[in-house]
């Protein structure tokens, strides 16, 4: 879904989230990553971040994402901060 669709409220159709939900799986599966396993990682990271930065726990995402052969660990950590610049 496009920005700009989220932007006007276009919904998503339960194909592209089921389809979304798939790629996920199939990911997972590949990398025999259990979702625990990710969970256990995630607390991980936020333990280690916590020591340096002030974050709220519960707004890090971390994903396992694949773009062709190759998987990407992502771990999205909003920082705190002054958001205008």
């Amino acid at each position: 879904m496009s920005w700009l669709g989220q932007f006007f409220g276009k919904k998503e159709t339960s194909s592209s989230v089921a389809k979304k939900r798939l790629q996920m799986v199939l990911v997972h599966d590949r990398n025999d990553i259990s979702p625990g396993l990710l969970e256990l990682i995630k607390d991980d990271i936020i333990q280690v971040i916590v020591r340096h930065l002030a974050i709220d726990p519960t707004s890090v995402v971390v994903n396992l994402n694949q773009d062709g052969p190759n998987s990407f660990l992502v771990a999205e950590i909003p920082l705190p901060g002054n958001s205008s610049r």
